[in-house]
């Protein structure tokens, strides 16, 4: 990983230390600036950072709209939301505000790391990068039917019916499709392939 500078931005001091203890112990070249509002942040004036972990519960302003405000600022800069609560609805507005993943903070802080390393390794939709992948070109025909019926919302054992598949099957399906999407749950993996266009 190359050495760049990641931006926290949380009104929640004991949080805000413990991720930063937990990704500055975990990322090793990686820069970590905190700040405490969105205000705060905006007012930076030397830092560029190639990613931004903004919470969603900030004081006096959501993160989701707080997003189109860091992109103006810095608007190679890929912004990831935070947020306790994993709502769909919520992630869908995100990536509508142009973040490029929505990461819980119930997550473990293994989880986290892979979370932000994969971020700041990628070149993700902010940076110049060439087109992604289309789902014809990395899936199978019936991962794709997968991929879609779990975007849906449907469990493994709904999938399995609607498919005739065997439940074991469609558990290899998913987690062969959280591999590829770069996700640790079913939420982030349709969250990523809506992000990517793979599924409308």
């Amino acid at each position: 990983m190359h050495a760049s500078t990641l931006l926290l931005i949380d009104d929640h001091p004991l949080f805000l230390s413990g991720i930063s203890l937990v990704l500055g112990e975990g990322l090793g070249q990686v820069k970590i600036l905190e700040t405490g509002s969105l205000t705060e942040a905006l007012q930076l004036r030397h830092a560029n950072p190639a990613l931004i972990l903004l919470d969603q519960q900030l004081q006096g302003v959501s993160g989701v709209t707080g997003i189109a405000a860091l992109r103006r600022k810095w608007p190679t800069t890929k912004v990831a939301l935070l947020s306790g609560f994993d709502l769909s609805a919520l992630r869908d507005e995100a990536l509508a505000a142009g973040a490029v993943a929505f990461i819980s903070k119930t997550d473990k802080p293994h989880t986290l790391l892979h979370q932000v390393r994969r971020l700041l390794d990628d070149h993700g939709p902010n940076q110049p990068a060439d087109s992604p992948p289309s789902a014809s070109e990395s899936l199978t025909a019936r991962q794709v039917e997968v991929l879609e019926l779990l975007c849906r919302g449907l469990s493994n054992k709904a999938i399995a019916q609607h498919l005739h598949l065997s439940e074991y099957t469609v558990r290899g399906h998913v987690q062969t499709l959280l591999g590829l999407l770069g996700a640790s749950s079913r939420g982030e993996a349709a969250f990523n392939a809506r992000h990517r266009g793979w599924i409308v």
